[in-house]
């Protein structure tokens, strides 16, 4: 760290402490499987690991979107959001009505939000029934997001042990195969 003593103070230089910081975000991720409640209004506690992640990031808000194949609801960085939107529209056509339409209903099932003082989010109704989540949840990390579960739904769709490690070696054999035949062309 470029630090200097000028007028009996300390001075840390700027252009050292900025790209530091960012690359400091960039190593955030959010893993665990955490339990939760749901309280009377529908507000939910983000966990206070997952807030201190979030503090990281240059803004506190998330967007929420459901994810109707799995029957969860995904909680996304604006900053992780707004990367994944872009991929999504660099792929889609402006001038295309099937593409626009994918775009607008994708964007449409989002919702922005932003933790209170006390971390705590408010769900709507809708979105808490569709998932199946009474009072108990359960906070799922996936990297640079992480996941809202009714447990019952979670452990239904867990895959034990074995098959897990099964599926996963399976993947990333078929992703070293594409990475080899991408070398070779």
């Amino acid at each position: 760290m470029f630090i200097k003593k000028m007028w009996g103070k300390v001075v840390i230089y700027h252009f050292f402490f900025v790209p530091l910081r960012r690359f400091l975000k960039i190593m955030t991720t959010f893993i665990g499987n955490i339990a939760g409640r749901v309280d009377e209004k529908g507000r939910i506690f983000v966990p206070s690991s997952y807030r201190k992640l979030l503090a990281n990031q240059e803004s506190k808000r998330i967007v929420m979107r459901r994810d109707t194949d799995n029957g969860c609801i995904i909680f996304y960085p604006e900053q992780v959001w707004d990367k994944k939107v872009t991929t999504l529209r660099n792929a889609l056509d402006d001038w295309d009505a099937e593409d626009q339409m994918l775009l607008m209903q994708f964007m449409s099932d989002a919702e922005l939000l932003e933790p209170d003082n006390q971390g705590r989010i408010l769900l709507q109704k809708k979105d808490l029934e569709a998932i199946g989540a009474g009072q108990d949840i359960i906070f799922v990390g996936l990297f640079d997001r992480f996941a809202l579960w009714s447990p019952d739904k979670f452990n239904e769709k867990r895959l034990d042990p074995h098959e897990l490690s099964e599926r996963i070696s399976a993947r990333l054999a078929e992703s070293r195969k594409r990475a080899a035949l991408k070398t070779e062309s």
